[in-house]
């Protein structure tokens, strides 16, 4: 398992050498999201890696479709030939993204991934020979699709939304660009040289063919382009609630009162938000389903303990027998397991905290107003989502570990990313222990929430945004905000929603009603001046769930971080970084899969 560390004298990772990768394809195929979501696995892994875009370019050189020839994407005549100024104007835009290709390599790049049609063997055979000379590895990846839907669904969320057709009706869009593919349809030729190995997707994911694969590198791509697919989904990510022993490691306490009602105010605010997102896209929340990932630390999977009540409301007619906290799909996963079933948030609390916890968890919890619920709602407890391991710092605030550990403290502040105390973990141990969950994360199809740990959902984050892993420590997760995260195929779009003032909330670096303000090490951001505030939506109350305005942010920039620019991942010195935290190593039991 890999994750994002140090670079080789020569900048080169596993050996591979430079590879250039040529997307083949007809339009509206899913490349630029192959090719996008490549580029951040590569770049997680510590590649240095870029997306060559030929029609960003182009758009960045020519502008939008209005200023270009009218056979700039059509053919005239009967053999296809293009007017002398049309055909010099598309060379000297292929010469201009050969040479930004060439200036890559040249820079200490590894990977380029140039995202382009690459229709004719012609065309590509000379573009890999020219390459090919030069010592770069050529692989092909072309993207195959008959699937109508597919199509449709990228020209309408992607294409009709580029400069190109600005202000343009989107339905008269989509027959413009229908047209553009079935002028690249009559020339089009498949990939079946096996001059160069070659990748085939096909409906993005549902197939692939491979050919002369070779070396680690190669199949880390082959692995990762196995378990991605394009299809529409929200990721939504939340701190566990406030447990009766905070800040402890070693203490897997269960949730304080307080926290019994952080994770009720979260399953409105969430359900409420999910139906509204759901709803401006035309979506009804109850067709589809929600998967709610968390670790196995008790404050993690009870505060999903909500969701599973309500979603059992409506199905108690047919399963009476089943206690309301157990999730309907899950009986079976279960039925081995007596002592599961028996298990209520009753017979485990004190009883001061059943005064004001889990009561909230029975029928009174849905009312006429609740929001909609999914058709079915599935939790799965991943062992890998365990918070980083603080090691000899367990316990202890920042004053203290300067106090006691000055040597470990100065190590730790020049590199906070990759440096491990004693028995701790480091940031780079924590991103090698959940590459299985980031891979699961590209697989799954539903509407995800993850309720997790701060340092966790930082690594996860980081990912997904395209962040440098030296800002990783720096992110704040702050416990009553919601984190929106939406794939999309240039990017993600970020959104993040405040939605709980209650105990075990920081303010503006203080503690609000937690027993121990020790251990600064699962949330140093928190602890620390300098950190990286998310952007977030102020609610009044969960009633009010995404009130305001969206926040979109874009891959390339600094998605969920408060106006602070971010230096490019190749570029950014990790022993610059000031902030980080570590993550433990856990062994692995079975998913409560369903």
């Amino acid at each position: 398992m890999v994750a994002p560390l140090y670079t080789t004298a020569s900048g080169l990772l596993f050996h591979a050498g430079k590879i250039l990768v040529i997307t083949i394809g007809l339009p509206a195929r899913g490349k630029t999201h192959i090719s996008r979501a490549l580029e951040r696995y590569l770049r997680w892994m510590g590649v240095k890696t870029q997306v060559v875009s030929l029609g960003d370019y182009r758009r960045k050189t020519l502008g939008g479709a209005q200023k270009l020839p009218p056979d700039y994407f059509t053919h005239v005549g009967t053999l296809g030939e293009k007017s002398p100024e049309t055909d010099a104007l598309r060379k000297k835009i292929q010469n201009g993204c050969e040479q930004l290709i060439w200036d890559y390599f040249e820079g200490g790049g590894q990977v380029v991934i140039y995202d382009a049609n690459n229709g004719t063997r012609a065309a590509r055979q000379a573009l890999a020979e020219k390459f090919d000379k030069a010592g770069i590895h050529v692989v092909l990846l072309e993207s195959l699709c008959d699937n109508k839907e597919i199509i449709e669904s990228n020209i309408r969320s992607v294409k009709i939304s580029s400069p190109d057709y600005k202000s343009w009706n989107p339905d008269l869009a989509v027959q413009d660009y229908y047209t553009r593919i079935r002028g690249h349809e009559k020339y089009y030729e498949t990939v079946e040289e096996r001059t160069w190995p070659f990748i085939k997707i096909i409906n993005v994911g549902e197939k692939i063919i491979l050919n002369d694969i070779q070396g680690y590198l190669q199949s880390r791509i082959v692995f990762f382009l196995m378990n991605i697919h394009n299809k529409f989904r929200t990721i939504y990510f939340a701190r566990s609630g406030q447990s009766l022993i905070e800040h402890s490691y070693k203490a897997d306490s269960d949730l304080s009162p307080a926290g019994w009602e952080y994770a009720e105010r979260l399953k409105d605010f969430v359900l409420e938000r999910r139906a509204k997102s759901l709803e401006q896209r035309g979506i009804n929340p109850q067709d589809r389903k929600l998967v709610i990932w968390t670790s196995t630390r008790r404050r993690a999977h009870h505060t999903a303990w909500p969701f599973v009540a309500s979603s059992s409301q409506s199905s108690q007619s047919s399963q009476s027998s089943i206690p309301p906290h157990i999730p309907v799909d899950s009986i079976e996963a279960l039925a081995e397991s007596p002592e599961m079933l028996s298990t209520s948030p009753e017979s485990i609390l004190p009883p001061e905290s059943l005064a004001r916890g889990p009561p909230t968890l029975g029928p009174t919890s849905t009312t006429k107003n609740s929001p909609p619920m999914p058709s079915q709602i599935k939790i799965v407890e991943k062992p890998q989502m365990l918070e980083i391991n603080p090691g000899i710092w367990d316990g202890l605030s920042p004053e203290q570990a300067k106090k006691y550990y000055p040597e470990d403290w100065n190590r730790f502040t020049k590199d906070p990313y990759s440096y491990r105390a004693p028995r701790a973990e480091s940031y780079h141990d924590l991103s090698v222990r959940i590459e299985p969950i980031l891979i699961e994360l590209e697989r799954e199809q539903e509407d995800l929430l993850i309720i997790g740990h701060a340092s966790v959902i930082r690594c996860l984050l980081a990912y997904l945004i395209g962040l440098p892993a030296s800002e990783i420590p720096a992110i704040e997760i702050a416990r009553g905000d919601l984190l929106e995260v939406v794939p999309a195929s240039y990017g993600v779009h970020s959104h993040a929603f405040h939605f709980w003032d209650g105990p075990g909330r920081r303010g503006d670096g203080d503690l609000l009603d937690v027993k121990d303000a020790n251990n600064f090490y699962e949330n140093y951001a928190e602890s620390t001046k300098g950190k990286r505030k998310v952007a977030v939506e102020e609610g009044a109350s969960h009633e009010a769930a995404g009130a305001g305005a969206d926040i979109d942010i874009d891959i390339e920039k600094t998605p969920m971080i408060e106006k602070k620019e971010f230096a490019d991942v190749e570029k950014t010195p990790m022993m610059d970084r000031k902030e980080f935290v570590p993550a433990p190593m856990i062994n692995v039991v079975a998913d409560l899969e369903s």
